[in-house]
């Protein structure tokens, strides 16, 4: 028998208020950042304190932002608190705004489309006389002096029916 190892959830990375960062942060976890990070910063989810000043790039699946940030925002969720100063882009699929937050820059809802090979739709249409008929009179192919009744004659059902298949 195979056991596979229990993992468990780690606490929260903390960047405390007397703390400023220069470069990335990647984490598989939840960073909590209460002081300043100059850098891009990839995580599972990010909390930005009210007191926090982020200037880059942050990459996440979860963001709830009570501070500043400066730079785009790339998350599934992501939630301004009324204390939340933003200047950049928010791509998402979930926003919340909280009245009193301050934005500036675009929001733009991105849905990942996952493909589905049998959601594919196959059309068949077969000839019909009465629509070649239908064209036939769009066009104005039907000549000056014969009638739509006289070219409705001409094509044969079953040679159509025998044709298409």
């Amino acid at each position: 028998m195979e056991s596979n190892p229990v993992v468990k959830s780690s606490p929260p990375s903390i960047i405390s208020a007397d703390l400023k960062i220069v470069g990335d942060l990647n984490s598989n976890g939840e960073i909590q950042i209460d002081g300043a990070v100059d850098g891009d910063i990839r995580t599972k989810s990010l909390l930005v304190g009210e007191n926090a000043k982020i200037n880059g790039e942050i990459v996440a699946e979860s963001v709830s932002i009570y501070g500043t940030v400066n730079g785009l925002i790339k998350s599934r969720s992501v939630n301004l608190a009324q204390t939340a100063y933003v200047v950049g882009d928010i791509l998402h699929e979930d926003l919340a705004i909280e009245t009193g937050a301050f934005l500036e820059g675009r929001c733009k809802r991105v849905v990942e489309k996952k493909e589905q090979p049998d959601a594919r739709v196959n059309v068949v249409v077969k000839d019909d006389p009465a629509r070649h008929l239908d064209k036939a009179r769009e066009t104005g192919t039907t000549g000056s002096k014969g009638s739509a009744s006289d070219e409705a004659k001409e094509i044969d059902p079953k040679a159509v029916a025998a044709s298409s298949g």
